[in-house]
């Protein structure tokens, strides 16, 4: 007899006495570490959904851990009968967006002039010889969600895309948004947060096909809290009134030109050539992070006549109005119910989880799968389906309360429970709410109609698989004809490689982000009214309020 083991989907029996890392060896997962089971680099993580009572008691290790979070090299199972269910930060397994074709197009004239190049077989970074070396010159493209984070390797001379890598930010012990991780950050010593999230990046990095030694520059794009994170920085002044980086406080005093970074990797820790560069695109103000200067690099809004519209709905929501005569930003505190955060069953867009939901006209319901595999939960765009669903058969009415039922079964068999229920439908509303505030507050600011934008971009991954008119039906995005909204995925790592590639381009967004108008929403006067209003499951129709 023996305990069942459910690792990263992977079943089986065993018996009491070794550690979760030794049993994942066995079942031949990879789980990332540099000590090597001494419970030091704090890299093994997982994450236990069922049968934490079968497992010892956290040591001193783990001390930085909370709730279903542990070492794997320290949590040995006890028990000799019962289940575990738990998995790595699974890595390797989201859903990559690879290049746009709609991208391509807006850059088609982009020239290759990277901030590292090769003369005379002398690699040179900011003109300033590194070393002499004759084979192929590689950079990083990196977008730092609170979620996600995703890779892509670049071949520096040609622009190819080599490879690419996405997994879950391990950083979530800490919190699943970016005031949660502040605190953390700010209230426990030696770094966690970023020391496990390089370990991560640099076992990434490690399976890239080529020779690390050859990767001469990485460009970082993301929210402020995550990018300084990421450069040592302290994060305690984003989370206080006016919620700043110090980046920007610098800047003010006159201590810096710019709230871009820059680090050698080898002062950072990042496994690629020691003298490489590690360069953060500036942030604009507040939260409104280095992602969104990445957005606007990939649309080309420093060259753009229309007036356009980018929404990137995530744990921390984008928004920017704009042309190349004039731009204002803002940054939602959406939370990560739309990621899957803090819903019973949630999870990120991973095989395994419900992606599209229909209800029929007999009340059955259809699911589709990620990896047509058996359903373990549901992701953001099943969710946004769901909810358009549930208003539409009449089954949730537009205050998000169910008619007739405690709670939406999705799924019900042996192996998997998966199920949708009011308070779920409270963390979404919340989300939802946070979002349509900031689309009111930066149109009404800019002294436009929603139904005045030329194109509404709705970026990032989550943003590519939303199904629009469930998305409109339920006011996740404005209620505008289908022609002007263009799904455009992860404009954020698109900018990413755009910087990497072309120093001008880089140059060009060092200068646009210092005359942006960013809009503080927490500050605006009708905030909490448009909040309520966005709450509710109904068309984001046009402006109600004058600015």
């Amino acid at each position: 007899m023996g305990l069942s083991l459910h690792f990263n989907q992977k079943i089986k029996e065993v018996k009491p006495g070794q550690s979760l890392f030794e049993y994942a060896e066995n079942l031949g997962i990879q789980v990332p570490t540099s000590c090597r089971k001494q419970g030091k680099c704090k890299e093994c993580l997982v994450e236990v959904e069922k049968g934490m009572e079968h497992l010892s008691s956290p040591d001193e290790t783990e001390a930085h851990l909370r709730d279903q979070f542990r070492l794997s090299c320290r949590a040995k199972i006890l028990s000799d009968s019962g289940e575990v269910v738990c998995h790595t930060m699974r890595r390797g397994e989201m859903q990559i967006e690879r290049q746009s074709l709609h991208f391509t197009a807006i850059n088609s004239s982009l020239k290759l002039e990277p901030n590292v190049v090769r003369k005379e077989g002398k690699v040179f970074i900011d003109g300033e010889l590194i070393e002499e070396y004759t084979g192929p010159i590689y950079g990083i493209a990196m977008d730092l969600g609170t979620t996600t984070i995703v890779l892509r390797l670049i071949n520096l001379e040609t622009g190819e895309l080599i490879a690419d890598s996405s997994f879950e930010n391990p950083q979530r012990f800490g919190g699943s948004d970016v005031m949660s991780r502040i605190h953390y950050d700010s209230e426990n010593k030696g770094r966690l947060l970023q020391r496990t999230l390089i370990g991560y990046i640099n076992h990434a990095i490690e399976e890239f096909p080529v020779d690390p030694n050859s990767i001469y520059e990485m460009v970082v794009v993301g929210n402020s809290t995550m990018r300084d994170i990421f450069f040592r920085l302290s994060v305690y002044t984003i989370g206080q009134n006016p919620y700043q980086s110090i980046t920007e406080l610098e800047m003010a005093d006159g201590k810096r030109q710019t709230t871009s970074l820059k680090e050698k990797a080898k002062r950072l820790g990042i496994h690629i050539n020691p003298k490489g560069n590690i360069y953060a695109l500036p942030i604009i103000s507040g939260h409104v992070g280095a992602d969104t200067t990445a957005c606007m690099l990939a649309v080309n809004l420093a060259n753009e006549d229309r007036t356009i519209a980018l929404m990137d709905i995530g744990t921390n929501t984008e928004l920017i109005v704009g042309n190349k005569s004039r731009i204002f930003a803002a940054s939602c505190p959406a939370g990560p119910a739309f990621e899957g955060g803090k819903i019973s069953h949630g999870m990120p867009g991973l095989p395994g989880a419900i992606e599209r939901v229909k209800i029929m006209d007999n009340g059955n319901i259809e699911i589709k799968v990620i990896g047509n595999l058996l359903a373990e939960g549901i992701c953001g765009s099943g969710l946004v389906d769901l909810m358009s669903e549930l208003i539409r058969s009449g089954r949730m009415n537009s205050l998000g309360r169910f008619e007739d039922e405690i709670e939406i079964i999705l799924n019900d068999d042996a192996k998997s429970r998966v199920i949708f229920n009011e308070s779920d439908v409270n963390e979404l509303a919340q989300a939802k709410g946070a979002n349509v505030a900031g689309l009111h507050i930066i149109f009404s600011n800019y002294g436009i109609r929603f139904d005045e934008i030329d194109v509404f971009y709705l970026a990032g991954g989550f943003g590519r698989h939303l199904d629009i008119e469930s998305s409109k039906r339920i006011g996740l995005i404005p209620n505008i004809d289908n022609e002007k909204i263009v799904q455009i995925g992860n404009a954020a790592i698109e900018g990413a490689c755009i910087a990497l590639l072309s120093i001008s381009r880089r140059n060009e967004m060092e200068d646009i982000v210092k005359t942006i108008t960013h809009c503080k929403l927490e500050t605006h006067p009708d905030f909490f009214d448009y909040f309520v209003e966005g709450c509710q499951f109904n068309p984001v129709e046009t402006l109600s309020r004058e600015a």
